[in-house]
């Protein structure tokens, strides 16, 4: 037997997958094997393996060889080259770090891509790296699914990890977590509109954006300015749990996708069963979860959840378009009168390139934009958002025109920005 049929025997034994008799069965029809083939290959053929051990097993394996003995391993968190990276990544601003296998690392800074290494990173030390970041149960998932969504911590910092296979090995995407919730304020933020949503004992509240407009940071700068001011409890149900908040007056239950619960949706049963005040939801990706939180903000419950739409008229279309015809005209009247607000955001460049500026597209739910959503008339709702200024409601092309009067962005940036690009057609690209 080789090294490789020695730790095969090892492994399988060690977790107790087949029993001692059952390798030397194995290992004798090894011998007989015309052409010699491995001990895994014995055990897959007959059938005592299934392919997910054995791919497991091989995976296992590799990263064993490639890392060299195992007291040279660096400590998880402390001197792992991978921990190095993303602290430089945090510490140049990036709000994004990428492991591409056949690249260098590259980081997201200011909505842009850059590299961020000298030299390309193959299949075996990608997944090295990012293996080694895993527990077994992780790595368990990761080889089932091909895929893991999941939060880490690295030295007392928090990032947002998801590790997926493609056609040339893993790569790796990490997403920056702020160690302290912002506020308001530092968004850019109305702190009255903030308020006002806040103090809503009932209803739905959304805050919606393309992926990487920071959602999350609103959400959470919300959930802290409850837990500042009332008591009551917090259950949050997230994919995966970013920001950790320390309770002052509000208590929290931070529930994780996968790790605690099976989905949005079984999570959001039981926490109606939990005596909950607020329920925060990572996002509203199903119909199943859409309805039971539309149900949650009717029945007592203040509801905050995001999704992935550009306005206020899309995110109230898409909401509706989760349900069935039969349902729509219901659902229609549920959400005319459980509807709070809408926050929609983008983040624009600076003018400088030395960072972004968040626009906003602000609705406060009221008797004219409910009786809207009600008759299907939604196209007139941006026309009573526009004159909505006393309630705290504006456009998101208001919210960039008033950055690009303030010389916050460049005309070019508020052109490509804008949904309605007559305004600012000077600053188009002209053709040359």
């Amino acid at each position: 037997m080789d090294a490789f049929d020695q730790f095969v025997e090892k492994v399988v034994l060690h977790n107790k997958l087949l029993s001692t008799a059952q390798i030397q069965i194995a290992k004798a029809s090894q011998l007989q094997a015309v052409g010699g083939i491995s001990l895994l290959q014995v055990l897959l053929q007959a059938q005592l393996l299934n392919a997910g051990h054995a791919e497991q097993i091989q995976s296992t394996w590799q990263r064993a060889t490639q890392a060299g003995p195992a007291s040279t391993k660096p400590a998880p968190g402390k001197s792992l080259p991978i921990a190095q990276l993303l602290s430089s990544a945090r510490a140049a601003g990036a709000s994004d770090f990428h492991i591409i296998v056949g690249s260098p690392p590259v980081v997201r800074k200011f909505g842009t891509l850059q590299e961020f290494g000298p030299a390309p990173i193959n299949a075996a030390e990608a997944e090295t790296l990012l293996f080694n970041l895993l527990d077994p149960a992780q790595r368990e998932l990761l080889l089932k699914n091909k895929y893991l969504d999941t939060s880490l911590v690295l030295e007392d910092e928090r990032y947002r990890m998801c590790i997926l296979k493609q056609k040339n090995g893993y790569d790796g995407s990490f997403r920056m977590i702020r160690k302290n919730i912002a506020t308001p304020k530092s968004l850019g933020l109305s702190e009255t509109v903030m308020t006002q949503l806040t103090n809503y004992h009932q209803g739905l509240v959304l805050v919606t954006g393309p992926s990487g407009c920071g959602k999350s940071t609103t959400v959470a700068a919300m959930l802290e300015m409850i837990n500042q001011k009332r008591s009551c409890h917090i259950i949050s149900l997230e994919d995966p749990i970013e920001n950790v908040f320390v309770p002052n007056k509000a208590h929290f239950s931070q529930r994780q996708l996968i790790d605690h619960t099976a989905s949005f949706s079984a999570a959001l049963r039981a926490a109606l069963r939990e005596d909950p005040d607020v329920i925060m939801i990572g996002e509203l990706r199903d119909y199943e979860t859409a309805s039971l939180a539309i149900t949650a903000s009717e029945t007592g419950h203040l509801v905050i959840s995001t999704l992935h739409t550009t306005s206020a008229v899309r995110t109230i279309t898409r909401l509706l378009d989760m349900f069935p015809a039969d349902q729509k005209q219901q659902i229609q009247m549920m959400i005319s009168e459980s509807l709070r607000g809408i926050i929609a955001q983008k983040l624009i460049p600076l003018e400088n390139n030395a960072g972004q500026v968040l626009a906003t597209e602000i609705l406060i739910n009221n008797s004219a934009i409910g009786s809207l959503i009600r008759k299907s008339q939604f196209i007139q709702i941006p026309s009573v958002v526009q004159t909505g200024a006393a309630l705290g409601m504006h456009s998101m092309d208001s919210s960039i025109s008033d950055h690009l009067k303030a010389g916050t962005i460049s005309g070019l940036e508020a052109y490509f920005a804008s949904e309605n690009q007559a305004p600012h057609q000077r600053f188009a690209p002209k053709d040359e």
